[in-house]
């Protein structure tokens, strides 16, 4: 199994040594480069390339400049997608959002883990867990999600969160790390 294979299986890889997967990134940080540098009235473009950049999309979306992700092949977006200026997504896992996801701006979502042994975590190698949201799902500002994590329909993730765990359907979730305050 080459690297590529075990960081989609969510198995430790090494993400620095192995060349496809640098390639992979640069290819990507190339086009979100692009992206970014497109005038914010070139709409169609704007669109066009983040089409070409993430893994499935839907019609209705709009990423705000500027926005970085890893690979991108392993975003997928649902219909209704916005997020605000600012979006990182760091995707050697898979990172999916349901319809109308609102995200405010500052926020990321990361779904590499570094190993917590020093000896192998210097050696370069790392693991992935997704991150997987629902539909109505609204993120205030600042919002950082972790790894492996699960948000579900309906819920409003408060501004400066960070999300460490699965955070159910219908309820307003605040705090780091964040918990649930207030079911919806």
């Amino acid at each position: 199994m080459n690297e590529k294979e075990k960081m989609l299986n969510g198995l430790l890889y090494d993400a620095y040594s192995a060349k496809d997967l640098a390639d992979e990134r640069i290819r990507c940080k190339s086009m979100c480069y692009e992206y970014n540098n497109l005038h914010p009235t070139k709409t169609d473009e704007r669109k066009n390339l983040l089409k070409s950049i993430l893994g499935k999309t839907k019609e209705n979306f709009l990423i705000e400049q500027p926005f970085m992700c890893d690979y991108g092949y392993n975003i997928e977006i649902g219909e209704n997608f916005y997020s605000n200026h600012n979006l990182i997504i760091l995707d050697p896992g898979k990172v999916t959002f349901g319809d109308n996801v609102f995200i405010g701006p500052n926020c990321a979502f990361y779904t590499p883990l570094h190993p917590l042994d020093a000896q192998t975590r210097n050696k370069g190698l790392e693991t992935a867990k997704p991150i997987k949201i629902g539909n109505n799902v609204w993120f205030g500002g600042n919002v950082v999600v972790l790894p492996g994590v699960t948000i579900g329909d309906n819920t409003v993730i408060g501004a400066g969160s960070v999300v460490v765990k699965d955070i159910p359907s219908n309820v307003l979730a605040v705090g780091n790390p964040c918990n649930v305050i207030k079911e919806l």
